[in-house]
This record gives C-alpha cells, sequence and structure tokens, in this order.
C-alpha cells in the first residue's frame, strides 16, 4: 500500500524559507515522479514543482526562481524549499506521487498525501 505523508507547513514570517516533507512508502522514489501542488480556497490546485528519478526537474514560472526540489533515495523522501517567502505563497500543499511525471495535472497522479498548511504573514 503506498502512502505519501507531507510535513513541515507552519507560520512563517514573509521573507523566510520552508522546507516541506514528502514521505513516501510502499514506492520506490527513485523510480517515481514526485510532484508538489498548493491550493487556496475557491482554487483549484496548482502544480508547483516536480522530481522524476531523483534527477529530472521541473517549477511552475511562478516560483522558478524561489522553489527547489529534491530528495533523499535513503530517506524514501522528496523536499520542496522555499525560499523568500511571500503571502501569496499562503496555501495547503499537496504531494503526489507515481510512476511518471504528467504535467501539473492532478488527475494524472495516483497517489496523495493530506496536504501540509504553509501560512505568510507580511
Amino acid at each position: 500500500q503506498v502512502q505519501v505523508v507531507e510535513s513541515g507547513g507552519g507560520s512563517v514570517q514573509a521573507g523566510g524559507t520552508l522546507t516541506l516533507s514528502c514521505l513516501v512508502s510502499g514506492y520506490s522514489v527513485s523510480s517515481a515522479c514526485i510532484i508538489w501542488f498548493r491550493q487556496t480556497p475557491g482554487k483549484e490546485r496548482e502544480g508547483v514543482a516536480e522530481i522524476y528519478t531523483g534527477n529530472s526537474t521541473w517549477y511552475a514560472p511562478s516560483v522558478k526562481e524561489r522553489f527547489t526540489i529534491y530528495q533523499d533515495n535513503t530517506k524514501h523522501t522528496a523536499f520542496l524549499q522555499i525560499h523568500s517567502l511571500k503571502p501569496e505563497d499562503t496555501a495547503m500543499y499537496y504531494c503526489a506521487a507515481d510512476r511518471f511525471c504528467r504535467g501539473p495535472v492532478e488527475d494524472e497522479y495516483r497517489f496523495w498525501g493530506q496536504g501540509t498548511q504553509v501560512t505568510v504573514s507580511s
């Protein structure tokens, strides 16, 4: 059974840095796609970053300069580091996993975590 668990969210001041974690069990992250989405109330989930087999990465243009995605295969965990946090980064951040990356479309991914909340105050 595949389980995805996010952690690392919290309340931070604008300008700070936060690192979110995505622990995947029952699935090998070294041969998978891990993708982060975020969602604010009333809006659709927005794909922000993905990493495929630990090597290839993609970022949404709106976050490319401030987000870094990487993973530690020994810990079965992918990370999303957010620099220079802005109030508009406030959202629930979700991690999803699957065999292949198929773009930032949430319906393409089978395994999801419950999300971790990030709140940025100005």
